[in-house]
């Protein structure tokens, strides 16, 4: 039996809250907007702080354009412009 006032092996008791890093729920938010989930996009920004949520959807952004940039054998701006609707610089 454990002694009181400690904490129940992991796996035994009432399950933890699970824990939701950046990355994830920018993930999460973006392709949550994408999909005009209203309800995901929500329960998203609720995992993290709005200023975590800000820099993990800036870098989600960046990487997609690098990604993007591989793929299409172009310049990340080219891709980003394009993605906006702007004209080429």
């Amino acid at each position: 039996m454990a002694p009181s006032g400690s904490q129940p092996p992991e796996g035994r008791g009432e399950p933890r809250a699970r824990q939701h890093n950046l990355f994830e729920a920018a993930a999460t938010y973006v392709a949550a907007c994408a999909e005009d989930d209203q309800a995901r996009i929500d329960e998203a920004a609720g995992w993290v702080s709005p200023e975590a949520l800000s820099f993990g959807v800036s870098e989600l952004a960046c990487r997609a354009v690098i990604a993007l940039a591989r793929e299409r054998d172009e310049s990340p701006q080219t891709v980003a412009r394009s993605l906006m609707g702007l004209p080429a610089a």
